[in-house]
């Protein structure tokens, strides 16, 4: 009887907390080849490398109903050679064995920096907008090419419901990518003259954006956003910080060298999220999902504080009056 919901990359961060979602309702699975310390009793672990050809025998035994494939690998120092290999080859493999074995439902998480930050993007680009992230960014290539290779599995295959799922910034107490990282800082570079409006998601409610992916007969490509967006300074002035404002043409070779020389974690392409817009509309989401999020502006900012415990989700009414205030 297929009634497994399979989660790679489950031992991440993000992986865990959906892991503590999904398992409340769902017999769930986990393959990553990182171990899950503390994981739920009741959740089964593969600890595998995606890219061997174990992988297939977790699929051939023929329980697995639905795919969510979270195995992406983010660290900018590793070589490029190496995240290529990972992110797209295995992304591949395992998206082919659920083909393979009838697996009815795939969802994919990508992100809304696929179409990257940019001086003439419009101001709330649709899932439509062309995804041009890697263009001063090469390191988001990888990113790029599973989500196009996403779509394309969703026409080759229309046996299987696909979801692509695009969150904005990802934030919360766990989280350790670039936003987070950069709003942990307690004096971060701006860039001098800029301050372009920002959207984050508190790291719960991307986890209820991908369960509710899980809905059957839906398929397709979904932004999701949090509680609005506002200007980079009122969320650093939240958390208190004492931004540097920096000359933008200094900026990138300055931060360049620091970061060649492991003397910041923020890699130099990073900086065009602090300098153009790149905000995105989630109302397909909204609509097709059901999807509002439960966090408040407010909560989703300082939640990279570790001051937002995960909590019982609002009504849709609470969570549209909170969209876009900070209050």
């Amino acid at each position: 009887m297929r009634d497994v919901v399979l989660v790679t990359g489950i031992s991440g961060n993000l992986g865990r907390a959906l892991a503590r979602q999904l398992h409340r309702t769902e017999r769930v699975a986990g393959l990553d080849r990182r171990p899950f310390e503390g994981r739920p009793k009741d959740l089964s672990m593969h600890q595998l490398d995606i890219r061997k050809r174990k992988v297939e025998d977790v699929f051939r035994k023929g329980e697995i109903k639905a795919l969510i494939h979270l195995g992406i690998m983010h660290d900018p120092r590793l070589p490029q050679t190496e995240h290529h290999s990972f992110n797209v080859l295995g992304t591949k493999a395992v998206l082919e064995y659920a083909a393979k074995y009838g697996v009815s439902k795939v969802v994919v998480l990508s992100s809304t920096n696929v179409y990257g930050p940019r001086p003439d993007n419009d101001n709330f680009l649709t899932e439509d907008a062309p995804l041009l992230g890697s263009q001063n960014f090469p390191e988001i290539r990888d990113l790029i090419e599973i989500d196009m290779y996403a779509q394309q599995y969703m026409w080759k295959h229309p046996e299987v419901e696909t979801v692509i799922v695009r969150p904005v910034h990802i934030v919360g107490p766990t989280v350790k990518n670039a936003s987070a990282n950069y709003l942990r800082v307690k004096r971060p570079w701006v860039m001098a003259g800029f301050d372009p409006m920002v959207q984050l998601i508190h790291e719960e409610d991307a986890c209820r954006a991908l369960a509710m992916a899980l809905k059957p007969g839906l398929r397709g490509v979904y932004n999701v956003v949090g509680p609005g967006e506002v200007p980079l300074s009122a969320v650093l002035r939240e958390l208190g910080r004492q931004p540097v404002p920096v000359p933008h043409l200094l900026a990138r070779p300055l931060l360049d060298k620091l970061f060649q020389y492991r003397l910041a974690g923020f890699p130099p392409p990073e900086l065009d999220h602090l300098q153009y817009l790149c905000t995105v509309d989630g109302s397909r989401a909204e609509r097709d999902l059901g999807f509002r999020p439960a966090y408040t502006m407010r909560e989703t900012i300082r939640s990279v504080l570790g001051e937002a415990p995960p909590r019982v989700v609002r009504s849709a009414t609470e969570g549209a009056a909170a969209a876009g205030t900070i209050d």
